[in-house]
């Protein structure tokens, strides 16, 4: 079984973890094509976006980057450089390919707005955890519930949409994809009738 909350203390005891495998980062519109027909390949994948923190009450600058999770790699799309394509919006709103991610209201609130997407396929881990009855919902608390391993925040709140990511933002944001995959799959071996 597992723990239904974890303080932040034990949390800290757990060792700190991060992706370690392939990450392809697509800032152009061909290399944005050529990963959606590795990724659609997929019935599940790890999800999440990221935009330019805004310290101004009621200001939004928008998704700068989703990162999508699949067995083999962690794809990290610029989609404020890529823009929103016709088969980015198919596969956003397809259906088939679930789509993995952890406090996914505001992420789909920011596709809506970039792109003509009708979000379907999305299994938000926050909610459904609850329905397992526990008290703790962020990737971090589920990380370490369920994987028993620390991941790191220090980047939530970087610039999204600087010319170049530094390592450390590329590793925070292949990580909180993949995690939501890794998730995924422990509760789907802990209680079968999980998805």
């Amino acid at each position: 079984m597992y723990q239904k909350e974890i303080s932040k203390e034990e949390v800290n005891e757990l060792p700190l973890t991060k992706y370690e495998g392939e990450v392809v980062y697509i800032t152009e519109k061909d290399e944005l094509q050529e990963a959606l027909k590795e990724i659609e390949q997929y019935n599940v994948v790890g999800f999440d976006t990221e935009t330019k923190p805004n310290f101004r009450k009621g200001e939004n600058n928008g998704i700068a980057l989703i990162q999508i999770a699949t067995e083999e790699k962690v794809y990290l799309i610029r989609v404020k450089q890529t823009g929103m394509t016709a088969r980015l919006a198919d596969f956003l709103s397809n259906p088939d390919i679930c789509k993995v991610g952890i406090a996914l209201t505001d992420d789909i609130r920011g596709l809506k707005e970039i792109g003509d997407i009708l979000p379907n396929g999305y299994v938000d881990l926050a909610v459904e955890v609850k329905n397992l009855g526990l008290k703790v919902t962020g990737a971090r608390n589920l990380s370490a519930i369920f994987l028993g391993i620390r991941i790191s925040k220090n980047q939530q709140t970087s610039n999204w949409e600087k010319a170049e990511y530094s390592p450390q933002q590329i590793d925070y944001a292949a990580t909180d994809a993949w995690i939501c995959l890794e998730i995924f799959r422990k509760i789907q071996m802990l209680e079968p009738a999980f998805y």
